[in-house]
């Protein structure tokens, strides 16, 4: 069994995948020489995995999860608890794309199919995620709100800015606000096969809370490089609130939600 990704799908995030869809080239007996991350060699390198792996098994005894994004306890990326730990600051915070869907698999759920797919010795390429109907970017947002709602003494208001507008802002995507990107299919996972074969995914609120009391009761992310590259610094993120506002005007239905 080899955990891979959804970076090993060449489309990908402009594109929608499934299990079919065109892979980067690997090659399988490659020494990348760093073992430092770096996200454009990422991909690659993973398909260089699987083509090891079926080298080294053949298709009959190999079975290839490539998940979504993983979270939950123990996510060393950063990525949650970055948002967590800005809601629990209060005020206003910029927020991008409520309605922008999202696939984010806790990792428990991974775990589990993973062990249901072993014992029943199946082979073959799973993608890993829940369905992309099932939660919203704002669904997550408005989680960790209320996730980190006793933790605040001053009021939290959630900023929603154009995408495009931040693009051109030149906010960086998928990591200065985690999670976020402004593409064609970002969560555009097929998983139709993974739900077929047995994947249960819990709702994206009960990750977010979970990981909530499990780092406020002692939990500790593992130390990894990546873990500071996420997140907005707090100026840069109060000027271009300020921009935003000033440039538009606030909608007939707001634009911000305001949580105590």
């Amino acid at each position: 069994m080899f955990v891979s990704t959804i970076s090993a799908y060449r489309d990908w995030p402009h594109a929608p995948v499934d299990e079919t869809s065109p892979l980067w080239d690997g090659d399988p007996d490659v020494d990348p020489g760093i073992r430092r991350w770096d996200p454009d060699a990422y991909g690659p390198l993973k398909v260089g995995c699987e083509l090891a792996c079926r080298q080294a098994f053949g298709d009959e005894r190999l079975l290839v999860l490539r998940p979504h994004v993983v979270l939950g306890r123990h996510e060393y990326v950063g990525r949650l608890p970055w948002w967590l730990s800005r809601m629990s600051r209060g005020g206003q915070v910029l927020a991008p794309g409520p309605d922008r869907a999202i696939q984010p698999v806790d990792v428990r759920d991974l775990a589990a199919f993973l062990l249901n797919q072993v014992e029943r010795a199946s082979n073959g390429v799973f993608n890993v995620a829940p369905r992309s109907e099932a939660a919203s970017y704002g669904d997550m947002l408005n989680a960790c709100a209320q996730a980190t709602a006793d933790q605040r003494r001053t009021p939290l208001e959630l900023v929603w800015a154009d995408e495009g507008w931040l693009v051109d802002q030149g906010v960086r995507q998928w990591t200065e606000l985690p999670l976020w990107r402004h593409a064609a299919a970002p969560w555009g996972m097929n998983v139709d096969r993974a739900h077929a074969a047995g994947l249960k995914c819990r709702p994206l609120a009960d990750t977010v809370a979970d990981t909530s009391k499990w780092l406020r009761t002692g939990g500790r992310p593992v130390d990894h490089e990546r873990f500071s590259e996420h997140g907005i610094a707090p100026d840069k993120e109060a000027a271009l609130i300020r921009r935003w506002l000033d440039r538009t005007p606030p909608p007939a239905s707001a634009s911000s939600r305001t949580h105590g």
